[in-house]
């Protein structure tokens, strides 16, 4: 039997072959493919984005480090938002409801939970995911509890979120705005800002700058993987760092 050897290219196309096939196992929420920077956002990672948006607009992009997925996911698209605040009002989510119901699809749900209890409380659960999904959002993203997380994985629909809690929102919490720029998890986000998470976390791209940060982000994600490729080859970090111009 004739054992085949592989040379160092045929390793690192072997690995992005894997990687490839691992992404396309992620689940995603509906893409707009009407949308070319959608589209072409939708194909890199937080970080790449995260170092464009640092480098075109010299302030911070990516959300806080709690943000976190409900399952391994990946979502992009423009970003429809709700602020809700303390109440003791027993009332529904109106606006979060409204905006489920009349939103185009591949928007990504932008739910913030204002005032230091916010994350005790559910800003989202089964009903509205299937609501959302229905309608073709991309997913959700919240600076507030998610409960419901059984349904939501069962649905493969995104949703990031600062904590997992059972709670509900009545009397607790009611909307107070819908589509106005809110502060989510330490990034402001506008309506139409483009809303992109990974495994990493999320990442806003604000809409002024959007095609600038995504060429610079495009660049730095070749970069990487020429480095990768190089510090193979080379057998050393520091010099294909060095080369690319890349870490």
């Amino acid at each position: 039997m004739k054992h085949r050897v592989f040379r160092t290219g045929d390793l690192v196309w072997v690995a992005a072959l894997a990687l490839v096939t691992a992404c396309q196992t992620i689940p995603r929420g509906h893409l707009d493919t009407t949308d070319p920077l959608v589209r072409q956002f939708s194909r890199l990672t937080t970080s790449s984005v995260s170092d464009a948006i640092d480098r075109v607009t010299g302030g911070r992009g990516f959300m806080d480090h709690a943000m976190r997925p409900l399952f391994p996911a990946k979502l992009c698209g423009r970003a429809v938002t709700v602020l809700a605040k303390p109440s003791s009002e027993s009332e529904p989510p109106k606006m979060a409801l409204e905006l489920i119901d009349t939103e185009t699809p591949g928007k990504v749900l932008v739910i913030v939970m204002e005032g230091p209890d916010g994350r005790d409380v559910a800003a989202f659960g089964g009903i509205m995911c299937t609501g959302a999904a229905a309608r073709g959002f991309a997913g959700a993203v919240l600076d507030g509890g998610c409960r419901d997380v059984s349904e939501i994985q069962a649905r493969k629909f995104p949703v990031f979120a600062m904590g997992i809690v059972p709670s509900n929102s009545l009397g607790r919490y009611v909307n107070v705005a819908k589509n106005q720029p809110v502060t989510c998890a330490g990034v402001v986000v506008h309506p139409g800002d483009i809303v992109l998470g990974d495994l990493d976390g999320v990442v806003v791209v604000p809409q002024a700058r959007e095609a600038e940060i995504l060429r610079v982000a495009q660049e730095l994600e070749a970069r990487e993987a020429a480095t990768i490729q190089d510090v193979i080859r080379l057998k050393s970090i520091q010099q294909a760092s060095q080369k690319n111009q890349r870490i």
